[in-house]
């Protein structure tokens, strides 16, 4: 063989023992899995449910008409602060007004026909008394009159005065006593009088009442032509001008909506939270609402209310009211308090709310990409001398797809599958309550390796940049 044979010859040799050695290789990592990892550890975690919405005030009135007419008046304008019982806006009142007016002279008529009938009884007093004195007067004259007849009668019989004298005692005694008969039947009469002037002071008293509690009727017909504010606030609507006519609210009809006044002293971000997620709202925790016409500010706030009954995302409806499927993504209303709202802030803003639902301090804690869901029947081997053709018992194919909950700890070459049990989820990692323990080295990419993967595959750990960034994309 020549010199030039010899060299191709070996050539060949040495690559030839090259491809072989290749080769082996490759069956040999022809089930090797690339995956990337980390360590369990403890960390601080934060359940956060995210909501959007829509800022308002917690009370809000709409005012409307209570009586019909044109305005006359407008006193505020939007965004003015009103006092509690402020006048804001006035409606025209001439013939309610000319009621009151009218009224209140009939109260001035009744009353002085009252007080004339108070003094007439007070006069009619005063001679009662006079009389009642010439009654006693003439009762005595009586009495005097009655000692001289005694008197005379017996000097009469004994003969001691004259006939006439005797008649003259007895005529005087019979005057006497027909005056005090006289003064009775007139002082009698004066109480009569007397009794029947109180029963007119009382009518006329009654008219006064009556003439008052009409007066009350028509003072309160003539106050709904002011629009009042029930409570201090903010003026945030204010649809009309001054020359329109309004209209009061009838049945099935709603009155015309002169102006809304909010409470501003507690501004509330009302946010929907989803279904799923309400569950773990509750009152008290806080929340940190952010505003989109405020930005890079955030505010603090706590919930104050959760809904009871779930809202059609789709129509905005209540569920028991929407005729759609019932299958809808739903939504519950949270409202949310800020702490200290800002002067500028306004109703309608929209904002949006993270409220903390549950914290952790130093929790066992994992990637949320690193939990897989396995079915027993694939964590389980299979024999080798199963017979793939025998049926299978119901029970146990339905204990074989009952799913499990895991992820991959790499032991030395392998990625064993633990079944783990999870707490709350912060933002990017999840609380292990059970199943791994500290310093664990778990599998959390790529995706496409966790979600393929079989129990006990072998793995080679590539935790490179360029591996990472692969995984992400």
């Amino acid at each position: 063989m020549t010199t030039v044979g010899k060299i191709a010859f070996s050539v060949l040799g040495v690559a030839a023992i090259a491809g072989g050695v290749v080769g082996a290789r490759r069956w040999s990592q022809r089930d090797l899995v690339t995956v990337q990892t980390s360590l369990v550890t403890h960390q601080d975690l934060a359940a956060v449910v995210t909501a959007s919405g829509e800022i308002k005030p917690k009370n809000y009135i709409n005012l409307g008409a209570n009586a019909m007419g044109p305005l006359t008046e407008i006193y505020v304008k939007e965004g003015d602060r009103v006092r509690k019982n402020q006048v804001v806006a006035r409606i025209e009142n001439t013939q309610a007004d000319a009621d009151v007016a009218a009224q209140k002279a009939t109260i001035a008529s009744a009353e002085a026909d009252s007080a004339a009938a108070e003094a007439g009884i007070k006069a009619q007093d005063d001679a009662i008394t006079t009389q009642q004195a010439t009654d006693d007067r003439y009762n005595n004259e009586l009495m005097r009159a009655k000692d001289y007849l005694d008197r005379y009668e017996q000097m009469y019989k004994e003969k001691l005065v004259a006939k006439q004298d005797y008649d003259q005692k007895k005529a005087d005694y019979e005057s006497a006593m027909a005056s005090v008969r006289e003064n009775e039947a007139r002082l009698a009469q004066a109480k009569s009088q007397r009794t029947q002037s109180v029963a007119q002071l009382t009518s006329a008293q009654r008219r006064v009442t009556q003439a008052q509690a009409a007066l009350t009727r028509l003072a309160n017909v003539l106050a709904r032509f002011d629009v009042v504010a029930p409570l201090d606030g903010v003026v945030t609507d204010l649809p009309v001008r001054v020359g329109e006519t309004v209209v009061q609210g009838v049945q099935n009809s709603a009155g015309s909506t002169i102006m809304t006044i909010a409470d501003m002293s507690l501004i509330t971000a009302e946010v929907d939270v989803d279904e799923t997620d309400v569950v773990s709202v509750q009152l008290g925790q806080t929340a940190e609402v952010s505003i989109e016409a405020m930005p890079n500010r955030t505010f603090t706030g706590k919930v104050i209310q959760i809904g009871d009954t779930a809202i059609v995302r789709s129509s905005g409806l209540a569920a028991s009211q929407s005729a759609t499927s019932t299958q809808e993504a739903k939504d519950f209303k949270v409202v949310v308090a800020l702490d200290h709202p800002p002067d500028e802030i306004r109703p309608g803003l929209s904002a949006t709310a993270k409220i903390t639902t549950a914290v952790r301090q130093s929790a066992l804690a994992i990637p949320i990409q690193a939990l897989t869901v396995r079915t027993k029947g694939d964590l389980e081997e299979q024999p080798q001398n199963t017979d793939t053709n025998k049926p299978m018992d119901p029970a146990e194919e339905k204990a074989r797809r009952e799913e499990v909950q895991g992820v991959f700890v790499v032991k030395g070459d392998h990625a064993e599958f633990h079944k783990v049990e999870t707490g709350i989820a912060g933002a990017s990692d999840i609380e292990v309550l059970s199943g791994l323990e500290p310093n664990d080295v778990i599998v959390t990419g790529s995706y496409k390796a966790i979600r393929s993967m079989k129990n006990n595959a072998r793995v080679k750990v590539d935790n490179s940049t360029a591996a990472v960034v692969d995984t992400k994309s």
